[in-house]
């Protein structure tokens, strides 16, 4: 084994955050995984000092059934003694008489800080123990080095270089729900809401969640307003309600502050709007509901990815490699050097403490300028500088998929703003047939936000069977520009227009695929709109049937998920459950798979987990069937367990979006908008559209980091027709981490370690998409 010998301890610092289990359960098993004794240290640091009973072993099912639960479950404490150097020797004692010099800290800038201090006086702290007489020679020797891997936990997304932190998209969910709750008894009202949401020195959370809930102001640390501002918002917010607006939502970080450094209230803001506009007016402070609660699907498949990675951290170290944060880059683990993360995130705060506000943003990183430029943009409606020639149609096609709304309100209002003529269309391709094509405004897609389904309705027609009467109504309307927000139809009927080019003129226009699908099927994007709504629809579900396991004991769920032959949203899901297997159609299985995966479930028996969980994609085989899998596993179970189906169906697709289909959304709507007008100034010649180049129709999607255009004819080169999939899928790399936290007996060479990437001002003004 790999990490034979080796003695590995974790610990969570600092104020908890949703996913730390997930993170303390991946470290733990991946540990045993590879041979390493493993030590959970209780209450933190200040248990790392204390030692004695805050230093356990542990064993493969001390970190079982916590996947999720919010929180810290080896529980964490402010600790004064541990920046003492005295605290600090009584801590080295206690991890020496352990044999352990590789630790894991799961924490905030301040704890991995700590972290890198404790290890640099190391070999001091060793040689006055050896002075002492506490500790020998010999065992100084021994211990001589210290390893150290970071993982950051915390709510605010604070930490420089990583693109989210454990505990942020829980902590957007705890705030999109509340402001969906507020939003109905708003509107009851005529209302007016202030919300106060965490973050002392960084907006994310005000900002992500004003974007993904069309605030109508909001203040952030990062970026004070104008002097004079309070005249501006109160005129912003009377405008809304002359328009026939019956709510106003204002959202400000606890540590918002004026051009001058001081602070801005939630109760000045109130006070405000009261005495000059007179609006009934309401304060809520969320306070530490936002670390409450379960966490997201993201934060446990993200935490649980860092996790595995810090395990393959620690045991690639060496007394040169500096002490590493974890962390994830698009859809990849990276390792970053801890203190230059540490060193960029206090550069931010300084430029904030100088006043230098554009360039705290900048050193925020590319998709936090990114947030406020598109916050900004959608917000309020800016007059158009001059009417455009063009005019563009938005649709809907193939079956509902959350955050749909936010891409079509997202891109109507970039439309308009560019001074083009925005026709939404009714019903899918069906509908562009039929001439169900009506002209929007602005303020006719304000809150369509947060709904999920698709207001706009969708069918699954393809243009084939009506393509006469769709360019008859492209050519009535002078459509130049067609949006397709949907799944693997809208893929394939906007590959089958561009294909019809040649026989009619019309349809040389500029297309664009938003794909939007809970199977996450759709090729050239690494993720469709919706999916992540689907995976936490799903989730809620297992953890329910989990627990329902968990008190009728000795008993199997087998639960079928949606998804067509793409086995996405079980892989995602069975990782974010911890389920003890996922049968998918991408990942082929025989009949010695089935019969190994029934005696796992037999041994696992035989322990204190008495239930099991196994997921099962509709299509992933055309013979072993959910009813097959459930008469096999309950004869070969008989007298060891029992079995029981469970169909999830259509409550995958329904749901109000998760924050990040919202966001997301949004970005997909502005993006595909932006460059649909750049490639019709292109193509204008003489006063009219002519488009048939590859390039002028394309899916956008989010491809590692960045946001590509893929043309739809490059991308029919790679798909798989008959089963609808593209032929190469990123997430099946995903399903190795799967079977290894199940307990799955795999070899290690097939894991991919993370890069040792740098932090610079350069790294962080690249574009990382989402």
């Amino acid at each position: 084994m790999a990490g034979a010998g080796m003695a590995i301890a974790v610990l969570t610092s600092g104020g908890d955050a949703q996913g730390m289990n997930a993170a303390v359960r991946a470290v733990t098993r991946m540990g045993i995984y590879v041979g390493a004794k493993v030590f959970l240290i209780y209450e933190g640091y200040e248990g790392l000092v204390e030692g004695g009973d805050n230093i356990k072993q542990a064993n493969w099912l001390s970190v079982s059934n916590i996947i999720q639960l919010g929180g810290t479950v080896i529980g964490s404490a402010r600790c004064k003694a541990f920046t003492t150097r005295a605290g600090r020797l009584r801590a080295t004692r206690n991890l020496v008489e352990h044999g352990i010099t590789n630790l894991c800290v799961i924490g905030g800038d301040g704890s991995l800080t700590g972290a890198d201090i404790f290890r640099s006086e190391w070999g001091g702290l060793l040689e006055e123990l050896v002075r002492d007489g506490q500790i020998s020679e010999e065992v100084a020797r021994e211990n001589c080095h210290l390893n150290i891997v970071g993982l950051v936990g915390s709510i605010d997304n604070d930490f420089c270089g990583t693109d989210m932190t454990i505990g942020t998209d829980s902590a957007l969910h705890r705030i999109m729900e509340v402001i969906d709750a507020i939003t109905t008894t708003a509107q009851s009202h005529q209302r007016t809401f202030v919300l106060e949401v965490m973050g002392r020195h960084c907006g994310y959370l005000a900002l992500v969640s004003g974007l993904a809930s069309g605030a109508d102001w909001l203040f952030i640390p990062e970026s004070p307003p104008e002097d004079g501002w309070e005249d501006f918002m109160c005129e912003r917010l009377g405008e809304t309600r002359s328009r026939g607006s019956r709510l106003n939502i204002i959202i400000i970080a606890e540590g918002a502050i004026d051009r001058s450094g001081k602070p801005i209230s939630s109760n000045y803001v109130k006070d405000l709007v009261v005495q000059r506009l007179g609006f009934d007016t309401r304060v809520t402070v969320l306070g530490h509901v936002q670390r409450g609660g379960t966490p997201s699907a993201f934060d446990r498949v993200l935490s649980s990815k860092m996790g595995m990675e810090a395990v393959m951290a620690l045991l690639e170290a060496t007394p040169d490699t500096p002490a590493c944060v974890v962390s994830l880059s698009g859809n990849q683990s990276v390792r970053l050097p801890l203190m230059e993360c540490v060193q960029v995130t206090k550069d931010v705060q300084k430029a904030m403490d100088e006043k230098r506000f554009e360039e705290a943003i900048q050193l925020r990183g590319r998709s936090f300028e990114n947030n406020w430029n598109i916050y900004k943009l959608l917000a309020h409606q800016k007059p158009a500088q001059e009417k455009s020639p063009f005019s563009m149609a938005i649709l809907n096609v193939g079956a509902p998929a959350a955050g749909m709304n936010a891409a079509v309100r997202s891109a109507v209002r970039i439309g308009i703003c560019k001074g083009h003529t925005v026709y939404v269309v009714s019903d899918g391709f069906e509908g562009l047939s039929k001439g169900q094509i009506r002209e929007v405004g602005w303020h006719d897609v304000a809150g369509w936000l947060g709904r999920g389904g698709s207001m706009l309705g969708t069918k699954r027609t393809l243009p084939k069977t009506c393509m006469e009467k769709i360019v008859e109504n492209v050519r009535k309307f002078n459509i130049q520009g067609l949006l397709v927000i949907g799944g693997f139809e809208a893929y394939e009927g906007v590959l089958q227009l561009v294909e019809a080019r040649g026989q009619y003129e019309e349809l040389c226009i500029i297309m664009c695929v938003i794909p939007a699908t809970i199977s996450n099927n759709v090729p050239g994007t690494d993720f469709s709109l919706g999916s992540d709504t689907a995976v936490n629809a799903a989730m809620e579900s297992c953890d329910r049937i989990k627990q329902s396991a968990s008190g009728t004991k000795r008993r199997v769920f087998i639960v079928e998920t949606m998804g067509g032959y793409c086995g996405y949203l079980s892989t995602v899901t069975g990782i974010a459950v911890g389920a003890d297997a996922a049968y998918v159609y991408e990942d082929p299985f025989t009949i010695h798979d089935l019969k190994a995966n029934v005696e796992h479930l037999t041994d696992k028996m035989k322990t204190d987990i008495q239930r099991g969980l196994v997921l099962r994609n509709e299509k992933c085989h055309e013979h072993y069937t959910t009813e097959f899998l459930y008469n096999l596993y309950s004869s070969e179970g008989k007298g060891i367990f029992d079995c029981r189906i469970n169909v999830l169906g259509h409550l995958q697709q329904g749901g109000a979006p998760t924050p990040f289909d919202r966001n997301y959304g949004t970005k997909l709507g502005v993006k595909a908008v932006l460059w649909m007008s750049e490639k019709l100034q292109e193509v204008y010649r003489k006063g009219r559209v002519f488009a048939n180049s590859a390039d002028s129709a394309c899916v956008i999607g989010l491809r590692k980091k960045v946001v590509a255009f893929s043309p739809v004819t490059e991308l029919k080169k790679v798909t798989d027709f008959e089963h609808r999939l593209p032929q190469e899928q990123w997430w099946l790399n995903l399903r190795l981490m799967l079977k290894m936290l199940a307990n799955y007996q795999i070899s290690l060479t097939e894991y991919i370690s993370g890069k040792m990437e740098h932090v610079t001002r350069r790294t962080l003004s690249i574009e990382k998409g989402f």
